[in-house]
C-alpha cells in the first residue's frame, strides 16, 4: 500500500506560537492540496525550547490542538509533531498525532529528555511507548533525542510497527549523527523512518534540517537541505517492509535470552 507523507522543515520562531501556527496552517493546507495523507512537524514547533515559559505554552498549545483537529478533519490530512503540554499537573514534551478525521489518536510523552538543553529541569519524562494504528499500518512515535536509544525502536518493531515518526530539533553541529542514526534505525528494524527536523537559527542555536524519509533498506527517499526551510513530500510503499523482512529475517532470529539488558 502506498501513502504520501509531507515533512514540514521549518525555522521555528522562538517564543511566538501565533507566528508558528500561521506558518503551520499554510503548510498543512498546501500539503493537503497535493494529496498528502499526513504532515509531520518538528519538535516543539509552536514555541521552540523556551522552556522557562513552558507553563504558558501549555495553554496556547491546548487551543492550537483544538484548531488543528478541526483543520485536519476539514482537509482530510493527519497532523503530527511535538508540543509542550500539561498532564496531571506536569509538563511534557508531547508528540501528538491528529487523525485525518480530526481526532487526537495518540499522545507520546518524550521518554529521553535532553539534559544539555536543560529539558529535564522543566519537563517530566514519559514512561510508556506509543504506537498508532493507521488504516495502512502501525507506526511507532519518538522525539529527537530518543533516536539515540535503539531499544525503543526495536521494541516498536517487535510490537508490529513498520514505520517510525520522529520530530526533532537537532543541531547543525551534530547533523551527521542525525543522518547516520536515521538510517541505522531503519535498517536494523527493517522499517521506514519519517523524521522532520527544524532548520536555521533559532534563538542562539543553529539547527541542521536534513529532514528525511528512509526505506527499510537504508535508502534515502527524500532529504531536506541543512540550512533552509522546506516542505518535502515522499511516497512510501509500505509493502516494502514485508518484502525486506522476508528477505532478511533478523527480527525473528534474535536471541534475547542471551543478550537481555
Amino acid at each position: 500500500m502506498k501513502i504520501k507523507i509531507s515533512l514540514a522543515q521549518t525555522q521555528i520562531q522562538l517564543a511566538d506560537p501565533r507566528f508558528n501556527l500561521e506558518k503551520a496552517v499554510h503548510l498543512i493546507s498546501k500539503s493537503a492540496s497535493e494529496n498528502s495523507q499526513l504532515i509531520l512537524f518538528p519538535e516543539l514547533w509552536s514555541s521552540g525550547f523556551d522552556l522557562a515559559n513552558a507553563a504558558r505554552y501549555c495553554q496556547h498549545n491546548k487551543v492550537i490542538l483544538e484548531n488543528l483537529a478541526v483543520l485536519a478533519g476539514d482537509l482530510n490530512i493527519a497532523i503530527g509533531g511535538s508540543l509542550l503540554l500539561e498532564e496531571n499537573g506536569q509538563i511534557y514534551n508531547t508528540f501528538t498525532m491528529i487523525s485525518s478525521a480530526g481526532k487526537i489518536v495518540a499522545r507520546y510523552n518524550k521518554i529521553h529528555l535532553f539534559h544539555p538543553m536543560q529539558e529535564n529541569l522543566y519537563c517530566q519524562p514519559g514512561n510508556h511507548l506509543q504506537t498508532v494504528d493507521f488504516p495502512w499500518g502501525c507506526a511507532g512515535l519518538a522525539v529527537c533525542y530518543d533516536l539515540r536509544f535503539p531499544e525503543l525502536f526495536r521494541s516498536y518493531a517487535i510490537k508490529g510497527a513498520t514505520l517510525f515518526f520522529i520530530p526533532a530539533q537537532w543541531p547543525l553541529k551534530r547533523i551527521e549523527h542525525w543522518k547516520l542514526l536515521l538510517r541505522a534505525r531503519a535498517v536494523e528494524n527493517l522499517s521506514f523512518v519519517v523524521a522532520t527536523n527544524c532548520a536555521g537559527k533559532i534563538g542562539d542555536d543553529y539547527f541542521g534540517g536534513s529532514s528525511a524519509v528512509i526505506s527499510p533498506w537504508g535508502e534515502t527517499l527524500v532529504e531536506g537541505s541543512e540550512l533552509d526551510e522546506e516542505l518535502l513530500h515522499a511516497e512510501i510503499d509500505l509493502d516494502g517492509v514485508a518484502r525486506a523482512r522476508r528477505s532478511i529475517n533478523a527480527l525473528n532470529e534474535r536471541r534475547p535470552d542471551i543478550y537481555q539488558l
